[in-house]
């Protein structure tokens, strides 16, 4: 162990959390000095602000002009309930999980909803066949597995003439990849992961097929006032124009405007998706040269850009999960990567945010250390038998 000599280039931003996420390139608190706090977020400033998150939102991401953009109470978590508890129940349902959150929404369906739905599972490393779905059925997935590094790779799968809804929790792929909104009904995310904004705050987004569902369908269960979209059977238009169902912070809010901006920056949809290609490859590409260190992903097409999840392959490894968070810790322990190791309930190995306001650099950076602290650790093992 004496003989490791430490790499010289460290990250300059050691931030690779899956969630929240690092913070934009050069970010302060300087930068939210216009936010309007101590002030109702309903009086006319509180309004414009939420309206012009909604309006970047839009811009950005490219979502049509006829779809519904809500900011909306318990961030990602929060969206997909408001979806689900609202829009299920009128056809059949189809649950597809390969990961942790997906898993979480299967629970909610099955036993909080108690809906006789069809649940589709794939292991951690794959995702489910979009071949075998029934889209005549509503359809509830994610499109990228935060916890298992496993995304969509493309709605090629979804039908233009569906007669069910897609649900999809977009919270870690919306802003680094490309999603096709004709296939998609309701799309929820948080500003937390790829933006890197401040927690507590969903983003719900409905189509125009998502909104006649509200409008015609009334669940058989009682909705929370906090779940709630329609009254009187109309859509209240005001949660998608920056009239909030609860109190928003507006600190978060005027954070969440500074990383729009800086996205506009940078090359707008196009530019954040290529930033985060960019830094998946460099963990790729050093996974290529390095055997002992996979993507948990099994194949190619389905490796996410953002939550790069990875397992180790060494035959000198006795105690894979031991050995996974020792490596995790002796990262930390360098103040070169905190918080990659993988999610408790994924297997283990370690999970390295790639997503856009992450800088290409600190991931090259990274990489050296990784082997150095993997090194170690299988010389304190062979040390310790």
């Amino acid at each position: 162990m004496a003989d490791l000599i430490a790499p010289a280039a460290r990250p300059a931003n050691p931030r690779f959390s899956s969630g929240p996420c690092a913070k934009i390139p050069g970010f302060s608190l300087d930068m939210l000095a216009d936010a309007p706090l101590g002030r109702s977020h309903r009086a006319a400033v509180g309004k414009a602000k939420l309206k012009e998150a909604i309006d970047l939102t839009r811009e950005i991401l490219g979502v049509p002009a006829d779809y519904r953009i809500g900011i909306v109470p318990g961030s990602d978590t929060g969206a997909v309930e408001m979806a689900m508890w609202s829009l299920l129940g009128a056809r059949p349902v189809e649950m597809l999980a390969w990961e942790s959150f997906g898993e979480g929404w299967v629970t909610d369906v099955v036993k909080q909803l108690k809906l006789d739905a069809k649940v589709k599972k794939a292991p951690y490393g794959q995702i489910v066949d979009f071949s075998t779905v029934d889209f005549d059925s509503d359809v509830v997935f994610t499109w990228n597995g935060t916890t298992s590094g496993c995304r969509l790779p493309d709605a090629g799968a979804i039908p233009a003439d569906r007669k069910g809804l897609t649900i999809c929790d977009a919270t870690s792929a919306a802003f680094a990849m490309e999603m096709d909104w004709a296939k998609l009904d309701v799309v929820t995310f948080s500003w937390q992961k790829v933006l890197g904004g401040e927690g507590a705050h969903g983003v719900l987004i409905l189509s125009p097929r998502a909104v006649e569902r509200l409008e015609t369908y009334t669940p058989a269960w009682p909705l929370p006032k906090i779940f709630r979209l329609t009254a009187k059977g109309k859509l209240i238009e005001g949660i998608f124009t920056g009239e909030t169902i609860n109190t928003p912070s507006m600190m978060a809010v005027e954070d969440y405007l500074v990383a729009l901006k800086w996205a506009k920056s940078v090359g707008g949809l196009q530019g954040l998706v290529a930033r985060a290609k960019a830094n998946a490859q460099v963990v790729w590409d050093f996974c290529a040269a390095n055997p002992w260190l996979q993507n948990l992903a099994e194949t190619p097409e389905i490796a996410s850009t953002t939550s790069v999840c990875l397992k180790f392959a060494d035959a000198r490894i006795v105690d894979g999960e031991s050995f996974a968070k020792a490596v995790a810790k002796r990262l930390e322990k360098a103040g070169v990567a905190y918080d990659i190791g993988a999610y408790r309930d994924a297997p283990a190995g370690l999970r390295i945010w790639c997503g856009s306001t992450v800088e290409t650099s600190d991931v090259a950076a990274l990489m050296p250390w990784i082997a150095h602290a993997f090194e170690a650790e299988i010389a304190a093992q062979a040390q310790a038998a």
